[in-house]
């Protein structure tokens, strides 16, 4: 029998790397939530009609991305629920989740992650909170990044923790009050090269390993004007289309190899200006597992970088998306000012009961 002072809850995560929903049961305890303890997690992939229609979001109108916002909700809710079916042994008191990123442009007060429409609690018949960025943006925030809110309570012995997915982003931990933002896009870009090559990743990034360093590119991508603005920041792709795309596509002649290896580099030095010179670094993400891409971080690097156990590098954001929804379900600050910018710290989120 399940204790009263316990809560169960299921976050759930898809980025912008579109790798899948991450799903994560995490139970915590209400007096000590910091001591919590994954159950079960999995990611599904997505179907390939559902990788074709994410990967063009940014052509859609607003009445199709209405459209899209509804369809999505409905195939969020019945994975949800599918999954749910397969573990109804722990009982879910509500799931928190991010939804998925369609549009984010904080400096013109815009922000979009489809899935979070009142349905998801229908669908699931389980509470939901969910839609964590807009509030942010409201308060004048980068609505973004928002795990840092998570990262100060349940990593807190960590001088910084880095989430190699679509994006980079850092939480500096080593201070009174956390700072993140994110620092460069990685998966979102390494696995579009793949796909050049038919390939859906660059399996231990052999294929960079294998590529040369273009020095001229390597140049054109460390000017960029990003990197020189000063948090609180946030990326998005319109950021990789406006302008890494143009960049990446002036060396066509250029074998990929050379162009991944290449950014790989560049990744790294991006990185290393930004981590802490000592402490434990924790990393965690996908890009975790591209040995070329770890190695030149490492190089970069004169703190020490711990690579978790295979749970924590894969569903931590999810974990970390529970924890944001149970501190919302308790009306906790989960949105750091000192992170986004916002004029305050606040509770983020919508909570949406089943109808």
């Amino acid at each position: 029998m399940r204790s009263t002072q316990e809560l169960c809850i299921l976050g759930v995560m898809s980025g912008t790397s579109l790798d899948g929903i991450d799903l994560a049961i995490v139970r915590f305890l209400k007096n000590k939530p910091v001591d919590h303890k994954l159950i079960h997690s999995k990611t599904i992939p997505y179907p390939k009609q559902w990788l074709d229609r994410l990967s063009k979001v940014d052509r859609l109108s607003p009445t199709d991305s209405s459209a899209l916002d509804a369809e999505y909700t409905l195939f969020l809710g019945e994975t949800i629920t599918d999954y749910l079916c397969q573990h109804a042994d722990q009982h879910i008191d509500f799931i928190s989740s991010h939804g998925h990123t369609i549009m984010h442009q904080p400096e013109r007060g815009v922000t979009h992650q489809i899935g979070n429409l009142p349905a998801l609690a229908s669908i699931t018949q389980r509470p939901v909170v969910c839609d964590f960025r807009k509030a942010d943006v409201a308060l004048g925030g980068q609505g973004a990044p928002l795990v840092p809110g998570g990262e100060r309570d349940l990593f807190s012995s960590y001088a910084a923790c880095v989430n190699l997915g679509g994006f980079a982003n850092i939480t500096l931990l080593d201070r009174d009050q956390p700072i993140a933002f994110d620092i460069c896009a990685v998966n979102t870009v390494l696995n579009a090269l793949a796909k050049q090559l038919d390939r859906d990743f660059d399996v231990n990034g052999l294929i960079a390993k294998s590529g040369q360093l273009l020095p001229d590119l390597q140049n054109a991508l460390d000017q960029l004007p990003f990197y020189k603005k000063h948090p609180p920041k946030s990326l998005g792709v319109e950021w990789i289309d406006e302008f890494l795309a143009p960049i990446l596509s002036s060396v066509k002649e250029e074998k990929i190899a050379d162009v991944m290896h290449t950014y790989c580099v560049h990744i790294a030095k991006q990185i290393g200006q930004c981590l802490p010179l000592k402490g434990n670094i924790l990393f965690s993400g996908g890009g975790c597992y591209h040995r070329f891409l770890m190695d030149q971080i490492s190089a970069h690097s004169t703190a020490s970088i711990v690579l978790p156990p295979k749970a924590i590098i894969e569903y931590k954001e999810a974990i970390v998306f529970a924890y944001l929804g149970l501190l919302r379900w308790e009306n906790k600050p989960n949105c750091l000012a000192s992170v986004t910018g916002a004029k305050n710290d606040h509770s983020s989120g919508n909570i949406f009961f089943p109808q």
